[in-house]
């Protein structure tokens, strides 16, 4: 590990749940390799064949949704602006989507696949956080998106 990683924080699967409120089938994101603040992050996703979505999407040739991997990389923006605010209990705030823009599916993702999400904020106001998100697989751009989210 270089020292540049350990320096960054990390959230385990307890973390993240103490900081979106977010639950089985709906949690998309096993753990939050890193976390540069509210500035930038990297969320993973374990892909496997027996989450729901598999049974018909689609039957026969088993693909993850893109709109799960935009809604995942929405979790981890969540988990960084929660844990950076230093309000881990999705009692006291939650993270909702405000938008969505430039939204693009680059490669299939099947189970076995790890996603890793990469997040950059690119904006703050007020309550408002506008990030840039990237879904990888093995490095490999497989989904990308402006998001933005507001802690209420």
């Amino acid at each position: 590990m270089t020292e540049a990683t350990t320096a960054l924080g990390v959230a385990d699967i307890q973390k993240i749940m103490a900081c979106i409120p977010h639950r089985y089938p709906f949690l998309l994101v096993d753990r939050v390799v890193e976390m540069n603040g509210d500035e930038s992050g990297i969320g993973i996703k374990n892909v496997t064949v027996n989450e729901p979505q598999f049974t018909g999407h689609f039957p026969g040739r088993p693909v993850f949704p893109g709109v799960l991997m935009i809604e995942a990389m929405a979790q981890t923006a969540g988990v960084l602006v929660v844990s950076s605010r230093g309000e881990a209990d999705p009692a006291v705030s939650t993270v909702l989507f405000t938008t969505i823009d430039k939204a693009k599916f680059r490669k299939p993702v099947v189970p076995g696949d790890t996603l890793r999400f990469h997040l950059t904020k690119v904006a703050r106001k007020r309550n408002i956080w506008f990030y840039r998100g990237e879904a990888r697989v093995e490095g490999v751009l497989v989904a990308e998106a402006d998001l933005s989210a507001m802690v209420v």
